[in-house]
């Protein structure tokens, strides 16, 4: 499963990154955009123009932002992020997201979009009969507008750690 999410990753022209002990991974381009934009979504830590600028990004997918200072990048972190899927339960999703102090529950299709996108960062399912877990912690993204607009497939990384 792990080659197979890596060399669709690797064609979609992403970098991806982790290493075998499943303690330290990275992603860059447009899945690192990804993560950052949907934990941003939900993030209590993060400001709102800051979000705004997200929502640009990534869900309108607009990069050329006239407002945005040109040396400024946007840093999107949670502390954990867990989401599991039943496949018994095939309606059955869900997502805790924490930051700082503050934590996030998602279900049904918000999880959904959180778990699809962790896989397309290259965090490996794991689970036992029933469930399919994915969790990350120590998630940082840092996004730099400036970078995206130029449109030459950089501008967004994120690291993480798996358990």
């Amino acid at each position: 499963m792990r080659r197979i999410v890596l060399v669709t990753s690797l064609a979609l022209g992403q970098t991806i990154a982790a290493s075998t002990s499943a303690e330290a991974a990275s992603a860059s381009g447009p899945a690192a955009l990804a993560l950052a934009g949907v934990i941003a979504s939900h993030s209590s830590t993060l400001g709102s123009y800051d979000r705004r600028i997200m929502r640009a990004l990534f869900d309108a997918g607009r990069s050329n932002i006239i407002s945005f200072p040109p040396n400024r990048m946007i840093s999107v972190k949670a502390h954990s992020v867990a989401c599991r899927a039943s496949d018994v339960d095939i309606t059955a999703r869900s997502c805790e997201l924490v930051f700082g102090t503050g934590k996030r529950d998602l279900r049904a299709r918000a999880a959904n979009e959180v778990f699809a996108t962790l896989a397309a960062a290259g965090v490996t399912s794991e689970g036992a009969t029933g469930s399919i877990n994915e969790n990350v912690k120590n998630l940082v993204c840092t996004v730099i507008p400036k970078e995206i607009k130029q449109k030459a497939g950089g501008g967004a990384d994120c690291t993480f750690e798996t358990p």
